[in-house]
């Protein structure tokens, strides 16, 4: 069965070696993923399988991780990974949301086929795709075990990128660019806001003439009007009004490697409040990101934001920005790096974060940011899309 790899299988290996690293120095002997981003990054799985339970075993004196899910996805992880047969294992169908058993039983059998059942195991106990019943089921089948909490183990091995990475960030840059002006063209008074919505994923999907982009792990939002006083709002079938503000915060996605941008537009006159807003989050991301380095601490960014906007007398009290890359549905960020007080993580080149100072008040907000890497001097900015209010 011809496989497809993104990655050269050296590349895995090495993700492999860091994680059994940091699973050594944290006294884990067994480690079960069910993130589906880690389950790609370790092994290059990717399908939308992650619906039903399904994950790795990563056994600290293993050469290889043990794919495990449905019988019908068996096939996605022979054709997507650089797994070997034996380590291809996938449970019968019955055991798809059943009453009377549960994949997790499944998994306990093969650990205990391992000698791995009195081990002490790692899970990703706070992901989107790992239920309190996952748990539930280990923990009663397996009573001579040691559980740890594994969360975001992986999640710090991969904040730091590879040229290979990189280069797919940025192809997926290009695409958010492209989207970021057919949503731009897009919006126009009378136009229904889901034609705008429906453009926005043509043009992440369509990508460029020289390669093509994926789904991305959150829908594009678009608040307008006073829907704009909150960012994580879609579209309704309403159409656009004349002095209408509009929230896009949309990313390109090129095999599985987000690239985030967010921008404001203005349907008409902006509003005074809405412009003295924009100019000093405009103001704030270039006096901050002038002083991003590496060796800085992620709450060093912070400080030099608050410190920017405070002489205006509006005030975020939110992070302003995050660590991202590869990632699968709900969500492009990769829950390590925060941009806030008490983050005190340094920076180190070829990390990616999307500077995101947006500011929502009670009846309108702004949301401008910057993709950005750190480099070895300092910070390359990812996109170079306008960083203005957008009038139309």
């Amino acid at each position: 069965m011809t496989k497809t790899l993104y990655f050269e299988v050296g590349e895995y290996k090495q993700r492999l070696a860091k994680t059994k690293q940091s699973m050594n120095d944290k006294g884990i002997e067994v480690l079960i993923v069910t993130d589906p981003a880690n389950m790609n990054y370790i092994t290059g799985f990717d399908g939308w399988s992650f619906y039903v339970h399904q994950g790795l075993i990563i056994i600290i004196d293993q050469d290889e991780p043990i794919w495990f899910g449905r019988g019908q996805d068996g096939n996605a992880a022979r054709l997507t990974t650089w797994l070997s047969e034996e380590n291809i294992r996938a449970y019968t169908d019955d055991y798809v949301q059943s009453l009377i058993k549960h994949p997790m039983d499944y998994v306990s059998d093969i650990l205990r086929e391992k000698g791995c059942d009195n081990k002490v195991i790692a899970t990703e106990m706070d992901t989107y795709y790992y239920t309190a019943k996952c748990q539930e089921c280990l923990v009663n089948n397996l009573p001579n075990a040691k559980f740890k909490d594994g969360t975001n183990l992986i999640n710090w091995v991969k904040i730091v990128k590879s040229s290979t990475e990189i280069d797919y960030i940025k192809k997926a840059a290009i695409i958010v660019e492209n989207t970021m002006q057919k949503a731009f063209d897009s919006i126009n008074v009378g136009t229904r806001q889901n034609e705008v919505a429906a453009n926005v994923y043509h043009a992440q999907i369509y990508g460029t003439e020289e390669f093509g982009g994926d789904y991305t792990s959150i829908a594009p939002l678009l608040p307008s009007g006073i829907r704009t006083s909150t960012p994580h709002l879609s579209w309704t079938d309403e159409p656009y009004r004349d002095g209408d503000t509009v929230l896009v915060e949309i990313a390109g996605n090129y095999r599985r490697y987000h690239c985030p941008l967010s921008r404001t537009v203005i349907l008409g006159n902006a509003p005074q409040k809405v412009q003295d807003l924009a100019s000093v989050v405009v103001e704030g991301i270039a006096e901050t990101l002038a002083f991003v380095k590496p060796g800085i601490t992620a709450e060093d960014i912070e400080r030099v934001w608050s410190k920017s906007i405070a002489k205006s007398g509006f005030i975020k009290d939110s992070r302003v920005g995050y660590s991202f890359g590869l990632n699968y549905p709900p969500d492009w960020g990769e829950h390590t790096i925060s941009l806030r007080p008490g983050d005190k993580t340094i920076l180190e080149p070829n990390m990616t974060l999307h500077f995101m100072p947006g500011i929502w008040l009670d009846d309108c907000g702004v949301d401008i940011s910057e993709p950005i890497r750190i480099t070895e001097t300092g910070v390359e900015l990812l996109t170079h899309y306008p960083r203005k209010l957008l009038v139309k």
